[in-house]
């Protein structure tokens, strides 16, 4: 049977590495662990290249522009699918080594039996909390919002639901009442958009940043930010 029960409240009272998109779901999840442990650093996966960042697309310096405003260092490494787990271990290793106790994750629907997470923080020694474990979807992006975070939408699946349009839109409420009235999750879990976030209570200062002409490739519209 595997070990669920600490997933929501692993932080609690421990120095953690935090795996981070610089998106909304994963910077709610760092808030909420810093509230309760010790956030000793940011776990980013780059492209084989290291031009952008395995999860969201989103170039290096703007993810060093978002650590650095948060204040905590990048554990970062560029690694292909084939070697992706042995290089994401390498940096949980290394976190460990620096006195990360827990790896921190923004996950909501993660399944209770063969989480990848939880296989590899095993391996590795450390436990797994995922603070956002389970939790409503519509409950996580209003708490969000009403943190005083502000993200912006950046990548968008047009074959479900979102259009160009949506890009660079910011979530607000009205939004999100929008969204689910377009029968579209309001987290985007089903992979309907991705977002940036660019302030809010875990910011020292709002990063700036200049939309560039948005890309399209498929079924995915995607708005580059650059720094201003």
């Amino acid at each position: 049977m595997m070990e669920t029960t600490g997933w929501k409240n692993n932080a609690q009272d421990s120095q953690f590495i935090a795996s981070f998109s610089g998106g909304k779901d994963s910077v709610l999840a760092l808030y909420r662990a810093t509230k309760v442990g010790r956030a000793i650093g940011l776990i980013v996966m780059l492209e084989e290249e290291g031009k952008r960042s395995r999860s969201h697309g989103m170039p290096p310096e703007l993810i060093q522009a978002q650590a650095n405003s948060i204040g905590l260092p990048l554990y970062t490494a560029a690694a292909s699918w084939a070697d992706y787990e042995s290089v994401f271990i390498d940096l949980l290793e290394k976190a460990k080594n620096q006195g990360a106790e827990v790896l921190v994750t923004g996950d909501l629907d993660m399944p209770a039996h063969g989480c990848w997470h939880d296989e590899i923080t095993k391996k590795v020694g450390l436990r797994l909390a995922m603070p956002l474990w389970e939790m409503n979807h519509r409950e996580a992006v209003d708490e969000f919002i009403h943190l005083g975070f502000v993200t912006m939408i950046v990548t968008v699946n047009l074959s479900l639901g979102m259009t160009v349009e949506d890009l660079g839109r910011v979530l607000t409420p009205d939004y999100i009442k929008e969204l689910e009235a377009r029968n579209i999750d309001p987290c985007g879990e089903g992979g309907e958009f991705h977002t940036t976030v660019i302030d809010g209570p875990l910011f020292q200062y709002p990063i700036t940043v200049r939309k560039c002409p948005i890309v399209r490739d498929g079924e995915y519209a995607f708005l580059p930010l650059e720094l201003a």
